[in-house]
Order: structure tokens, then C-alpha cells, then sequence
């Protein structure tokens, strides 16, 4: 990937950095002496989900970049509010956000709670709205401000929404922000896009909910999604907005072409994402 291009000095909010994802964007982003405020709740250690937002902070800072830890609960505007405004006074402004934070729940409408309904609209759909709502005035003053939610593209297919409606709209629901901000604020330069990943990710909730240590083997490592969205981040908001991007190819289009380093167990067959075809 080009050299040339970094994230030094910019700022980066990043909803759920404590760990997976969250944390490999934050941790490429670091090692070019980027600033991260780590939006998280998660401030001691639970014996299923690694990691808090106190040892996130660690490691990037052992990376080069400068770290906020944050606790905060994005289902509560006020802390939203609360973070967005610590972070721009702790590093003068906010260049990125990234809303990466979500709950996910893959049961039928008789399994599906209230509460679960409700923690996933809460989460993934409000939640990354008003982050991204309550960041907007700090990216309007930034050169190249950037908002990459971790959403799917929308694939309207109905084998997406038979066995879990509610985690499908909910989840879409981020897409939707980036179809509609993007053109929204289209003029203003800044970019809105959508990061997935090819296949299943290796993190705790993949291990915890969706298949336990055989689902990790077909995984690739969080790591593939911190260079894809370095890449996105890296590049012109006015020219690079409403896209829908998933992550190997991004790193195609960066000539990396090396992808069994990313794979947890290379040879084994990968197991694709959902709303992938």
C-alpha cells in the first residue's frame, strides 16, 4: 500500500475499540501516530471478552499513537455528547469517527426478546446515528473528515431476514446512514462509508456466538480489517463517499495481494460472512 499516505496527528473516535475490530483500527491507525478515543463500556476484564478500554489504550500507545480511554455507553446521548466533546478538547478536534460498536443476536421472532430487540436498535442503529449526529459539527471544520460505519452492503435477499429480522434491520441500519449521509452532506466533503468484512472475523463474538473455536479456524484475523479501513481513511473524503466497501477487495485495489497472512489457520477454508453472496 502507498507509503506516502497516513494518519499521523489526525484524530480517530472509534465506538467499541476496546477490542476486535475496533482495536485493529485503532492499532493501524496508531502506528502512524494517530489519536484514538476509545468509546467502550467495558472497563474490567470479562472472562468471555478480552480486553477493556484501559488495555486497548495501552497497546496503542505501545504502537506510537496517543490514546483516550473513554467509558461510555452509546445507547445514552448524554455520554455520547459527553465523549464526542472530551475527545475534541483533549486532541483540538475530530478528523474521523468510526462507528464500530454493535450487538448482534441471530434468533427468530420467537427468540428474540424485547430487551434483545431493543439493545440491537439501541446499539447498532441509534447508537451509530447519534455518534456519527454529535461528531458532525467537529468533522465540518477538519480537512478530509471521514465516518466508516462496520455495516453490510444491503443485499435485500430474503435468506438475510428469515432467521433474524431484527439483527438484519438493525445492522442495515447503519448501511442505511451512510446511503442517505452520504449524499447528504455530499457538498460539505465529508465522506460516509461502509466496511465488511469478506469473511468471519476472529473475534470474541464470533468464538462466543457463532460457531466456538471451529469458526475461529475459518476466520481471518481482525488485523485484515484495520488495513482495509486504513486504506479508506487514508484517501480524498471528496472522492471516496456512499461506498460500500468489503475488505479484501479494498486491499486488492492497494495491490496487496498477500491474504493467507490474514487467515488464522491458512488452508483451511474460509467461512464467508453474512449478507455476502
Amino acid at each position: 500500500m502507498d507509503k506516502s499516505r497516513s494518519l499521523a496527528g489526525k484524530t480517530l473516535l472509534i465506538t467499541g475499540a476496546s477490542r476486535g475490530i475496533g482495536k485493529a483500527i485503532a492499532l493501524r491507525a496508531a502506528r502512524d501516530g494517530a489519536n484514538i478515543a476509545i468509546l467502550a463500556k467495558t472497563t474490567t476484564e470479562h472472562p468471555k471478552l478480552p480486553g477493556t478500554i484501559h488495555t486497548a489504550a495501552a497497546e496503542i500507545e505501545e504502537a506510537g499513537g496517543k490514546a483516550l480511554a473513554i467509558k461510555t455507553d452509546i445507547r445514552d446521548e448524554e455520554q455520547i455528547i459527553a465523549a464526542v466533546e472530551q475527545t475534541a478538547r483533549a486532541f483540538g478536534g475530530i478528523d474521523i469517527v468510526v462507528n464500530n460498536a454493535s450487538a448482534l443476536g441471530l434468533t427468530g421472532t420467537l427468540e428474540t426478546t424485547p430487551k434483545m430487540y431493543d439493545r440491537m436498535f439501541d446499539i447498532n442503529a441509534r447508537g451509530s446515528y447519534m455518534t456519527t449526529k454529535f461528531a458532525l459539527p467537529h468533522l465540518l471544520q477538519v480537512e478530509n473528515p471521514h465516518v466508516l460505519n462496520i455495516s453490510p452492503p444491503l443485499n435485500m435477499d430474503a435468506r438475510w431476514f428469515r432467521d433474524h429480522a431484527a439483527y438484519t434491520l438493525a445492522k442495515y441500519a447503519m448501511s442505511v446512514w451512510v446511503l442517505g449521509m452520504s449524499e447528504e452532506f455530499r457538498d460539505e466533503g465529508i465522506a460516509f462509508n461502509a466496511l465488511w468484512p469478506r469473511t468471519a472475523i476472529a473475534t470474541a463474538a464470533v468464538r462466543n456466538l457463532l460457531g466456538g473455536e471451529k469458526m475461529i479456524q475459518a476466520s481471518r484475523k481482525p488485523e485484515i480489517m484495520g488495513d482495509a479501513a486504513w486504506a479508506i481513511l487514508t484517501r480524498p473524503a471528496s472522492d471516496c463517499t456512499g461506498n460500500f466497501f468489503i475488505d479484501d477487495e479494498v486491499l486488492a485495489a492497494e495491490g496487496e495481494t498477500d491474504l493467507d497472512k490474514y487467515a488464522v489457520a491458512p488452508g483451511t477454508p474460509l467461512f464467508t460472512d453474512l449478507f455476502l453472496d
